[in-house]
């Protein structure tokens, strides 16, 4: 997998289970500002 897909990957997977961004960052004991991050975030970053 492309590093520039990670962030949609991870959003696409989130979503497919029906979860929030505030639920996954729960489920991860983290921040939801940390996933938005995360799914935003591009590969040179």
């Amino acid at each position: 997998m492309e590093k520039k897909t990670i962030g949609s990957f991870i959003a696409a997977l989130r979503k497919a289970n029906g979860m929030t961004q505030k639920d996954l960052a729960e489920q991860l004991n983290v921040s939801d500002k940390t996933v938005s991050r995360w799914e935003r975030k591009s590969p040179t970053e």
